[in-house]
């Protein structure tokens, strides 16, 4: 069974061989007929491109010059109402875009003091993990005599960890000194003290 199959096998890669073969002469008769080839047909497109002269080149000076409209894709700016009306009253726009008083109400004073405490909380939690850092790397430092030996004259990474907890120490109290400031801005503003705790 499998010695009949071998030659139809055979036979049909030879056939298809042979296609392939006619079908790429096709091709080549046809670009030899046309007489161009692909570099042939760019340096044809190149040349007559040649004589045709480059597009306009627009700068913010000729913008002005452009009829017609304009397409834009997004939220389209605010027009102003009146054009010629609108320059007499320039200086009283001025006064009104002066920014307003921030109104010191108990949501105001509640967000200040959220704030501080966040910010006193986070760098509290920061010094908390390098004293604790620099308690683990102090111990590894001296139970381990090689380690010691190596570091006797630097100790750069203690120091450096040292030197970390000392300005995060120094951000902790910058921390509580601004929400004492917030509470002495409250009492002279004339809040309520009960705006100063947590909620």
């Amino acid at each position: 069974m499998l010695a009949h199959r071998m030659p139809c096998v055979a036979a049909g890669i030879l056939l298809a061989s042979s296609l392939c073969a006619t079908v790429a002469q096709g091709q080549t008769a046809a670009v030899t007929q046309q007489g161009t080839s692909l570099g042939d047909a760019a340096r044809k497109a190149r040349e007559q491109n040649k004589g045709r002269q480059a597009g306009k080149v627009i700068t913010n000076e000729d913008i002005g010059d452009i009829k017609g409209t304009v397409s834009i894709v997004g939220v389209a700016p605010a027009v102003p109402a009146a054009t010629d009306a609108a320059k007499p009253a320039a200086p009283a726009a001025a006064a009104a875009a002066k920014p307003a008083e921030v109104v010191k109400d108990e949501a105001y004073w509640r967000g200040q003091f959220a704030a501080a405490r966040k910010k006193l909380a986070d760098d509290s939690k920061e010094l908390d993990i390098l004293q604790r850092e620099y308690n683990l790397k102090e111990q590894q430092f001296y139970t381990n005599p090689n380690v010691a030996l190596r570091e006797q004259y630097g100790r750069a990474d203690l120091n450096k960890t040292r030197s970390e907890i000392d300005a995060k120490t120094t951000a902790v109290a910058k921390d509580k000194q601004d929400i004492t400031t917030l509470e002495d801005q409250l009492r002279q503003a004339g809040g309520n003290p009960g705006w100063a705790r947590a909620q």
